[in-house]
């Protein structure tokens, strides 16, 4: 069960390494209006507060990494931010956002409490 929900984490960190590439890097190209549904209006006007977005989705996957090696507390920790984040998402921008942030998430914090 651990290697199970250690590699639910890694997933859950690249998707979030992701993100940060998506918000820091590509909010304002083809790629990321397209990922986001953004106008380039919208992403022109929105490009710093998108990378600042993009920043704390790399601190998340960090802290997932660094769970992988400091232990559950760690990871249990980073998981519920990254559950909560995608609650929060679902609510106030699109409920897609649940189901890829947070359900990953949801499955790993599961896996790793059962196991």
């Amino acid at each position: 069960m651990k290697l199970v929900s250690d590699l639910l984490i890694v997933l859950v960190a690249l998707l979030h390494f992701y993100f940060l590439y998506l918000e820091m890097f590509q909010w304002d190209k083809p790629r990321g209006m397209k990922a986001f549904n953004l106008t380039p209006e919208f992403a022109k006007q929105s490009k710093r507060l998108a990378m600042n977005q993009g920043l704390y989705n790399g601190f998340l996957a960090a802290g997932l990494i660094w769970g992988l090696f400091a232990g559950d507390p760690v990871k249990i920790f980073f998981l519920s931010c990254v559950i909560i984040a995608g609650i929060f998402g679902a609510f106030t921008v699109s409920k897609r956002i649940f189901y890829i942030q947070a359900v990953p998430a949801i499955l790993a914090l599961v896996i790793l409490l059962v196991g």
